[in-house]
């Protein structure tokens, strides 16, 4: 299991050491399922990228359950081309930016894409979960959302809410996305921290030419890390998380913790950040 250092240790990492901890890269293999094992509120973190055939998501051996979802629930973003998710013999079709909630108890996952040559890039997010709620399935048009930010701050972006208390239920898991508008380039300012949940980032649809600069690190002592397309920055509840790309770009933030409550938050005062 991959574990991050205290705000202590944060303050003194050097470049490597900060990609290290705070980044997952790797997620999106051709003909894989990728999972990474994370402790922060002990997420588990995966990539499917199905090509000719099926893909079966295992359990890692840290979980000691006989399936994945024996005590777990999980948030599955399609960010790539069309593709099906199958829970128990239900199959749910994803487009781009669909999503599927499953529940605690659900014993067989897999994933496949409609053309093995466009492949559906199906990005995981589980946490433990101490109660059942539903398989639901949902698409990008159907979801709750609204714009913020203006053009003169760089910051104008539409944010997408599905699993949350007033969307898809769930037990701890909280998930949505974030997306650009063309010509904005800053996302979640002013920052904040969350006390009682923590965070991670997956950036998707950054250029490859492109970069995202991602702010970290306590209010008074911010680090950064480069984060290019398909990887996750992890945020600790201590951490702020901003990030600042040099084009437009989108972002699937999920969260986990002691509380679902979409609006807590700790804003920080610009004037206080450094």
């Amino acid at each position: 299991m991959q574990s991050l250092p205290d705000s202590t240790r944060c303050r003194t990492m050097l470049t490597d050491e900060l990609r290290t901890h705070f980044l997952v890269q790797g997620l999106f293999q051709p003909g894989a399922v990728t999972v990474r094992h994370i402790d922060l509120d002990r997420v588990v973190l995966g990539g499917a990228v199905p090509l000719h055939e099926p893909l079966h998501l295992p359990t890692p051996p840290g979980l000691k359950t006989e399936f994945f979802c024996a005590r777990r629930e999980l948030g599955v973003l399609n960010i790539g081309a069309t593709g099906t998710v199958t829970v128990d013999g239900s199959d749910f079709a994803l487009g781009n930016r669909d999503l599927v909630y499953v529940g605690r108890g659900s014993r067989d996952v897999t994933f496949a894409s409609a053309d093995a040559t466009r492949p559906a890039r199906f990005y995981i997010v589980s946490y433990p979960a101490h109660a059942h709620h539903p398989t639901t399935h949902v698409a990008a048009s159907a979801v709750q959302s609204g714009e913020i930010g203006s053009m003169e701050q760089a910051n104008r972006r539409r944010i997408a809410r599905y699993v949350h208390a007033g969307g898809i239920q769930s037990a701890q898991l909280v998930m949505g996305m974030t997306a650009l508008e063309p010509g904005s380039v800053w996302n979640t300012m002013p920052a904040h921290t969350h006390a009682l949940r923590t965070e991670v980032y997956l950036y998707f649809d950054i250029p490859e030419n492109a970069v995202v600069f991602h702010q970290l690190g306590e209010p008074f002592e911010t680090r950064h890390i480069i984060v290019r397309d398909g990887e996750v920055a992890l945020s600790p509840a201590w951490s702020i998380h901003a990030g600042c790309g040099t084009a437009s770009y989108a972002f699937c933030w999920a969260m986990g913790g002691e509380n679902q409550d979409y609006a807590d938050m700790q804003v920080v005062d610009m004037q206080a950040l450094r």
